[in-house]
This record gives C-alpha cells, structure tokens and sequence, in this order.
C-alpha cells in the first residue's frame, strides 16, 4: 500500500513509518491539513490516514475538499475524539473508517487492508513514461529500459514530479514543496536528492534525462524533447 499520513504529531508518525515500511508499505506524511490536501490531490495513493485536529485546517474540512475534488481513495480517521457525534460527523465528512487513539499499530493494518479490500484494491492503475523511463504508479516501481531503478522514497516523490510536467521545467520551490511542504530543512538538501536521483535514472545510461534549469529548478526530457523545448 501507498499511504499519506496527515498526521503532526511527529513521533505517532515516525512510529507508523517504522511499522509500516518494515512490513513493505510505502509512506508520506503531512504536518498540516492544507500540506495533507495538497499531496492527496497531486498525488495517488491507496489509503490515506487523516488526523481531525490539525493546524491550517482540520481534518473534516481536508476531507471534504478531498471528496469534491474527486479523490476516492479510503480514508481512516485517527483521532483523541471518542464521542459518538464526533465519529458521525467524520462519516458524513466522508470517512471510510475511523479509528480512537490510543490504538494498536496491527489494528490500524488490518483496518486499511479492509478498506482496500472493500474498495476492490482500488488504485491509480497510470503508468508514467518519458523516453526509455518508466514509473508505474500502481506499484511505484521505476524502470529505464527494462532495468529496475533503486530509489529513495525521496527520489520516487521527485521523479514523480518531473515525469508529471515533462518536457516542461519544475521549480526548486515546487520540488521543495513535495518533499517537506511548508517547512523544507536548512541547506540545499535538494540538490542532494537530485544528485542521488541522477545516479540512479541516468548513471548507467548514455542519455541523460535530468536536466538543470538554471536559476529555475529541474526537468526531465528525452534528447529530442529538450531540443525542442528550448526552439532548437
């Protein structure tokens, strides 16, 4: 599974992360409901966990802005709120399921495998190509002429983004965004990510698909696309 996490407290959340990729799921996490919104509407994912108490905007109110945009991925409300007009106001906002802290980390598994289940293994089923790259979204798998690619959930989250808006360049402030949302760390941690992603989808091969647009961001095209994007 594919799972957001819009969730701040941070050490539930690195306690899900450590539970949840040991078992072979895949994670992403929001501090905040507006961040959660964001990553959920850009992005697929098969199950997404919302917290009700969160800063910028709460957990019913995502939820909702989910539902009109046409998101249909199942999704578990966790949250301190144990009153019975709290969980039916959660299920009119458009949860799936809904689940009390404290709880035990097996049952939140077993609750949204039942919520997969229930949807029919629902999940974005697209297949992203640029040239000889492929990214399946189902299965978040990368390959580049049949070769499986190593990645870091960091590179697979920028990849993600560069095959989206290919030929076309993305932004550092776009990437930056994926990654951390509002709160990117000190440094130019990006540019670390991005070395470690050319390593990966160009090292080996003599066409190089990532490219530096300077004082812009990144972009990712084939030769031929490239020359083109530039009025060649």
């Amino acid at each position: 599974m594919r799972i957001l996490v819009v969730e701040d407290n941070r050490s539930l959340v690195a306690n899900l992360f450590e539970y949840f990729e040991a078992r072979g799921h895949v994670l992403d996490a929001a501090p905040d409901g507006l961040t959660g919104l964001h990553l959920a509407v850009t992005h697929a994912f098969d199950a997404i966990v919302l917290d009700w108490m969160l800063p910028r905007m709460d957990g019913p109110d995502v939820l909702r802005k989910l539902r009109e945009a046409g998101i249909e991925a199942p999704v578990l409300m966790l949250t301190a709120r144990d009153e019975l007009p709290d969980k039916i106001a959660g299920f009119r906002a458009g949860a799936d399921d809904y689940l009390t802290k404290p709880f035990e980390l097996p049952e939140l598994e077993v609750r949204l495998e039942a919520l997969l289940a229930r949807a029919g293994g629902r999940r974005k089923g697209r297949i992203l190509q640029v040239a000889d790259l492929k990214l399946d979204m189902a299965t978040l798998e990368a390959t580049r002429r049949g070769q499986s690619l190593h990645l870091f959930p960091a590179g697979r989250r920028l990849l993600e983004e560069l095959m989206q808006a290919s030929p076309g360049a993305v932004t550092r402030q776009r990437l930056e965004f994926a990654l951390w949302g509002d709160s990117p760390p000190d440094g130019d941690m990006l540019r670390s990510h991005i070395y470690e992603l050319r390593r990966s989808v160009d090292g080996p091969f003599e066409e190089k698909l990532i490219q530096t647009i300077p004082r812009i961001g990144y972009r990712l095209a084939a030769a031929t696309a490239k020359e083109s994007a530039d009025g060649r």
